[in-house]
């Protein structure tokens, strides 16, 4: 469903969007508040699940109404991406985009050469964001000092990269590559360090986002809604009846009972992921959940349901 034959009103959940080459993830939400400001929706909550860089292309999560309050959960998840690796050139941003820093001779690249310089990039790693990132620096974005000129000192930031493999080579030029990630993971870094590594530089010249945990991008001009137990099918839930449900609303813990178990799981040996146990009534999500002294608490109260 494009965006031109989107539900009015809008509804609580997340929309899987594709958010095309050109705009920014600020354009996409943009476009939804306009939706929600034409059917009187003016106080409606909105929101993203993750950024993606102008030059990208691919799924951004739309969070909606109460499904802000479900970010902290999206942050870990894997997060696949495929990447076009251009040799030869380091710019200050990363990208095809920024100016030039460094210029190397890329000719002795071998596919040998590319696979041996991914290995020590996997697992948990220090990783220097670019100074055009999103990342806060003295509670303001990165990109924003950067492009008033300010100097901008990077600190190094924990990732976890999961899974790199080429997909294809077009040496000495460039290379495709595959990778998964947890949350806050910079692509443009990773391909900045490889052409440190291999002392010819490298850029990215694009950047496509497939998939964030079990959400898939619904491809160009597409749009799927998301909502109830679908949400965070990576947290295991907790079935509630209507005194249940009530208890919780007020904040009264309830009996363990019946958990099932999460129909989503990461790859394996990815880092948790599952902080919670969703509480599901009547179809909706309407709490988030932690186990304590052998009882469910409440965590946050999605009032009305998602």
């Amino acid at each position: 469903m494009g965006m031109d034959s989107m539900p009015a009103p809008l509804s609580p959940g997340i929309y899987l969007a594709h958010k095309p080459v050109g705009k920014s993830s600020f354009d996409v939400v943009r476009a939804y508040k306009r939706v929600a400001l034409e059917n009187d929706q003016k106080k409606w909550a909105l929101g993203h699940g993750g950024t993606l860089d102008p030059f990208a292309n691919g799924l951004l999560l739309i969070l909606s109404g109460q499904a802000t309050r479900l970010m902290e959960l999206i942050h870990p998840l894997p997060k696949v991406y495929e990447a076009d690796v251009e040799w030869g050139t380091e710019t200050d941003t990363g990208d095809h985009l920024g100016s030039v820093q460094f210029e190397g001779d890329p000719r002795g690249l071998t596919e040998a050469a590319l696979n041996d310089a991914l290995k020590p990039f996997r697992g948990w790693t220090e990783q220097i964001p670019p100074t055009t990132s999103a990342k806060k620096i003295d509670g303001e974005a990165a990109y924003k000092k950067a492009r008033r000129g300010e100097a901008v000192e990077m600190k190094p930031s924990r990732v976890y990269l999961h899974e790199a493999a080429w997909v294809s080579h077009s040496l000495p030029f460039r290379s495709r590559l595959k990778i998964t990630c947890r949350g806050g993971y910079y692509v443009r870094s990773l391909a900045r360090d490889l052409g440190r590594a291999l002392g010819c530089g490298a850029r990215l010249s694009s950047l496509y986002r497939a998939a964030i945990g079990p959400f898939r991008d619904p491809g160009e001009g597409g749009q799927e809604l998301v909502a109830g137990a679908d949400l965070i099918p990576w947290c295991r839930s907790r079935l509630l009846n209507a005194e249940e449900a009530d208890h919780l609303a007020h904040g009264r813990a309830i009996d363990m009972g019946e958990i099932v178990a999460s129909r989503y799981s990461p790859p394996t040996g990815f880092p948790d992921v599952a902080a919670h146990v969703a509480g599901i009534f009547q179809s909706q999500l309407v709490a988030l959940l932690v186990e304590r002294g052998g009882a469910l608490h409440t965590v946050a109260n999605l009032r009305g349901g998602l």
